[in-house]
């Protein structure tokens, strides 16, 4: 069976993490391109109309393209390669919170991430 073929087999747990962390890319990347401020608005961070955000919301997007085709794909070395990547997003956070550049909302936000990160790399301990 060739990695990206997806019939008659069930995702992996670890494909299915890091599927669920794709899609909650893809859909952070919509909010940032279609509707930015409003979801800024949720973390105290100042509305924007600068192109920088919609461009932070692009590259989130690529982002989320490649967990999602790398679920599909089963590709079991790209999903333990993000797993000490992941975690980083909360220390930058709290980096930013704590030299006063973001407001200690944004530290809300991180907790999907090292939560997604921790359910990846529990599941590929246990394969």
């Amino acid at each position: 069976m060739r990695p990206h073929d997806t019939k008659n087999r069930t995702m992996s747990h670890g494909a299915l993490s890091i599927r669920v962390f794709g899609i909650c890319l893809l859909l952070l990347a919509l909010a940032l391109l279609i509707r930015p401020n409003a979801l800024l608005g949720l973390f105290g961070v100042p509305a924007t109309d600068e192109v920088w955000i919609r461009i932070a919301g692009m590259l989130v997007g690529f982002l989320g393209a490649y967990h999602w085709r790398a679920a599909r794909a089963d590709l079991r070395p790209f999903f333990a390669w993000t797993v000490p990547v992941r975690p980083s997003v909360p220390a930058f956070s709290g980096a930013f919170v704590a030299l006063g550049w973001a407001p200690p909302a944004l530290l809300l936000f991180t907790a999907a991430d090292a939560a997604g990160a921790a359910w990846t790399w529990a599941t590929l301990r246990r394969s």
